[in-house]
């Protein structure tokens, strides 16, 4: 038995309120129902890992997380976690369905393992940086509202706001506009959550320009299986156009680059797992394509995972991780130290560097 043999697996729920509801074009949400991995090495060493399912996105619940993650837990218990790919492939033949579970598997076993090793996961996966910086997200608001908190985000010395859309165009707009105005300096981007047809989409740039509203780019503007439509979308703008839950798995992200669907891949986690996502960075850094990293309604725990994804990779030119800033505590320290939008990962000694409180 190796020092890095997994030991135990814990699983339990973690539920976090929101300081308000976050909606989008596929749903609202008032708190984070998650699930929370614990696992500790032979050597003492102790990963956490996790899931945060979001029915609309993902097809999975916090009730289907947890019994998933048991069984997971169950098939991991006693192999070494330094065969961590081995693991994620076995993970993948059986619960191919339940993306998050995996991902928070992965996570907790990297975590403990970087730590054993005595590393950073950023260090693990490469180092390109020790430091990534983050956007802030206005949800589907009233145009009043989302005034408010576009000047709370310049408030925070965020630099970027991504706004959510995908509902009437006008009142979409109406938003932007808003925005706009509250936070007049700031690079904006547009996420429309699988919300508008083709022409929809075109027709909310093309009102945005006349208002000369340029964005830095429009995410998922139509549904996740229509790749004509976001193909459509990317040839008749100027405007960049990510893939986000079209870009489930490093085929389908090969199939959209092929067809010049999309020119930006949003990678999340928990949509994919870490090592699909590295097959996925991978295809986008040798055909030279943009990386967004984006999080469901994560915690500091998941969002620190993916930023030291993002960071010790590079290649990321948009950074989606703000959602620890949208609940009302934080069960956990350490991770990143925050600045404005900025999370620095230079302090880090050993894995994720998270600790429960």
């Amino acid at each position: 038995m190796s020092r890095t043999t997994i030991e135990s697996v814990i699983v339990e729920p973690l539920n976090i309120p929101l300081l308000e509801p976050f909606t989008i074009a596929t749903g609202s949400v008032s708190a984070a129902s998650n699930v929370l991995i614990t696992i500790k090495l032979q050597d003492g060493s102790i990963g956490y890992g996790e899931c945060a399912p979001f029915p609309p996105s993902t097809g999975e619940s916090q009730e289907t997380a947890l019994a998933a993650a048991h069984a997971c837990a169950a098939l991991v218990q006693g192999r070494d976690a330094s065969h961590w790919r081995v693991l994620s492939h076995l993970l993948h033949s059986i619960y191919y369905a339940q993306a998050t579970v995996i991902a928070g598997m992965e996570m907790a076993i990297l975590d403990a393992l970087t730590r054993s090793y005595g590393m950073p996961l950023y260090v693990f996966f490469g180092a390109a940086s020790s430091a990534v910086e983050t956007d802030m997200s206005i949800p589907m608001v009233t145009p009043e509202r989302g005034y408010e908190l576009a000047k709370e985000t310049v408030e925070r010395g965020i630099t970027t706001i991504k706004i959510k859309v995908g509902g009437d165009v006008r009142d979409d707009v109406a938003r932007v506009e808003a925005i706009r105005s509250g936070a007049p300096g700031l690079g904006l981007t547009l996420d429309a959550n699988q919300g508008y047809t083709p022409n929809e989409a075109l027709l909310c740039l093309e009102a945005l320009d006349d208002r000369d509203i340029r964005p830095l780019m429009l995410e998922q503007p139509v549904h996740k299986d229509d790749y004509e439509g976001l193909r459509y979308v990317t040839q008749h703008t100027t405007v960049p156009v990510a893939a986000d839950e079209s870009a489930a798995s490093a085929a389908a992200v090969a199939r959209l680059l092929a067809m010049g669907a999309v020119n930006v891949v949003n990678i999340k986690l928990m949509k994919t797992g870490i090592v699909e996502a590295l097959d996925i960075a991978a295809l986008c850094h040798t055909t030279h394509t943009p990386l967004m990293i984006g999080a469901m309604i994560e915690s500091r725990l998941a969002s620190s995972a993916a930023a030291h994804f993002a960071a010790g990779l590079g290649g990321f030119r948009y950074i989606d991780l703000d959602t620890p800033m949208l609940l009302t505590e934080d069960p956990f320290t350490g991770g990143y130290e925050q600045r404005g939008g900025i999370y620095d990962l230079s302090t880090v000694k050993r894995g994720l560097g998270i600790e429960r409180k």
